[in-house]
């Protein structure tokens, strides 16, 4: 299919959260594989640092929480590419509280990137994956998995439990229309320069070499190493796989 951009797209993918770390990673990992990627996120700064260099990824400026934000993405990727074959439900955030101090405005937060928002896009976008026989790839948590608890991160967690839940009950319900659903759920990535989320550099560092020393690989996750699973996953010859969630975590989770 050749856009009325001129470009020949036989695949498109969108990317939520796209501007760093995770998001960034995948999206060139798909444009590397011949996808057309439309990278959304709220900083166009970050979001064109996302594709320099890569004629594929488009950037979309927008607050996945908005209420006109699932169909304006939709259309867009649409208008863009003419197909949706994959959706990457990566965009999420983290408030680290004690139950304490948990307030109204922290929970509602994370519950409507983390959860809502891709309640909602997904919604939206089930024509479209329907009509490529696509696949929708929620970002879960290792730290979510298990019976084990994680202090300090009640909202964050309990979403991407929730994430799993839908990533099952979506599985079922959307492979009658072909379309798969999977998760990833990542233990400790580095994500380089910002991924301390506003903490001290220093003490990010120190948090990733103590991860490090208590894993079992002895180091933590790379951004472009969870990309490369996804980029598997979404293959024709991964087309057996569906409701399930691959944890990437050096095996720190069955420790």
């Amino acid at each position: 299919m050749t856009t009325d951009a001129g470009e020949d797209i036989r695949r498109a993918a969108v990317v939520t959260g796209g501007g760093a770390g995770i998001g960034r990673a995948v999206a060139r990992e798909l444009a590397a594989h011949g996808y057309g990627v439309l990278v959304v996120g709220r900083t166009e700064r970050t979001l064109e640092e996302t594709a320099d260099g890569y004629d594929s990824i488009h950037p979309l400026v927008a607050d996945i929480t908005a209420a006109d934000a699932p169909s304006v993405i939709v259309a867009t990727a649409l208008e863009r590419f003419g197909r949706i074959d994959v959706l990457v439900n990566n965009a999420s955030i983290a408030l680290p509280r004690s139950l304490s101090d948990i307030t109204a405005d922290s929970l509602d937060t994370q519950l409507a990137v983390n959860l809502r928002a891709p309640i909602l896009l997904t919604s939206h976008a089930v024509d479209a994956l329907a009509a490529t026989g696509g696949i929708v790839v929620n970002m879960s948590s290792a730290g979510s998995l298990g019976r084990r608890g994680w202090p300090y991160f009640t909202a964050y967690g309990a979403t991407k439990v929730g994430l799993d839940f839908l990533t099952r009950t979506w599985s079922i319900e959307l492979a009658p229309l072909g379309i798969r659903v999977v998760a990833v759920a990542p233990g400790v990535i580095d994500r380089g320069p910002g991924g301390a989320m506003g903490a001290d550099a220093d003490a990010y560092h120190r948090f990733l070499s103590d991860i490090a020393e208590r894993t079992p690989l002895r180091r933590v996750g790379e951004t472009t190493e969870v990309a490369w699973w996804i980029s598997q996953l979404v293959k024709p010859e991964a087309a057996f796989a569906t409701g399930t969630i691959f944890v990437l975590d050096g095996g720190l989770s069955v420790t």
